[in-house]
């Protein structure tokens, strides 16, 4: 299993609890890694989701959502279109249908929660602690 995913979701307003398990990205550059069954395992466990990536830039996607993210434990990157920001424990991220992704350039696994709120899409990323 590559991500670990405990998802917890309510009827109203369309919000999900989701604390994820990234691996390394090192993982995914492996010869055996197989991303068929990744990308089913994320569909059956987050429905939605899978569909919110884009194909030609592996990991970046969009949800139509305000998400709140919390670096529990480890480091990531994240990716946006103009730049990047390191995260770490204790740094949130609340982003309004933001184009993302989340690198895990480390050698260790990152824990993450999301709260993700249904929402239009369209808005501007804020990070706590981490400039405006």
């Amino acid at each position: 299993m590559l991500l670990r995913i405990i998802a917890i979701r309510s009827e109203f307003p369309e919000a999900r609890l989701i604390v994820l398990t990234i691996p390394p990205d090192a993982v995914y550059a492996r010869p055996d890694f197989r991303p068929e069954p990744a990308g089913r395992e994320m569909a059956d466990i987050a429905p939605g989701l899978a569909e919110c990536f884009e194909a030609e830039h592996p990991g970046m996607h969009t949800t139509p959502t305000v998400d709140y993210d919390v670096v529990l434990e480890g480091e990531l990157c994240l990716e946006l279109t103009d730049g990047e920001v390191v995260v770490r424990p204790g740094d949130i991220v609340i982003q309004h249908g933001t184009r993302h992704a989340w690198r895990n350039r480390t050698d260790r696994p990152t824990r993450l929660l999301a709260v993700l709120i249904g929402a239009e899409a369209g808005g501007a990323v804020r990070a706590a602690g981490l400039g405006s």
